[in-house]
């Protein structure tokens, strides 16, 4: 069983930063695969971006290319959402997921989920 606590989110102005953190209680982590999701109010669950377990590959929904990075560091078991520039429509729950080796964007392929944690960027 992996326990996954994210913690960072809050209130952000529109072109703020916010990191988002993901722990893990697992000491396997470093073999697990970790995406993070988003649900905005009344929308469903949307894939924001994955790395896969050993880190050299990530990929990232068209939304958040170029302002949003996904890292991980396997010796403190914690994946990592950097957010940059901010927009209203990134308002939303953010959880972070793992699954067995390779990322997915499929939500259903993972097996353990954290919490959430909430960002709401205003305009």
């Amino acid at each position: 069983q992996v326990q996954l606590v994210e913690s960072g989110g809050g209130l952000a102005q529109a072109g703020d930063s916010l990191r988002l953190s993901c722990a893990a209680s697992e000491r396997t982590f470093s073999s697990y695969a970790m995406g993070w999701f988003r649900q905005a109010p009344g929308k469903g669950l949307e894939w924001v971006s994955g790395i896969n377990a050993g880190g050299g590959s990530t990929s990232y929904v068209d939304s958040v290319k170029g302002r949003f990075t996904i890292s991980r560091d396997n010796a403190k078991k914690t994946v990592y959402l950097h957010m940059n520039s901010l927009k209203p429509e990134d308002t939303a729950v953010y959880y972070c997921a793992a699954r067995p080796s390779l990322a997915s964007t499929r939500a259903g392929e993972y097996v353990y989920w954290g919490q959430g944690t909430q960002v709401t960027v205003s305009s």
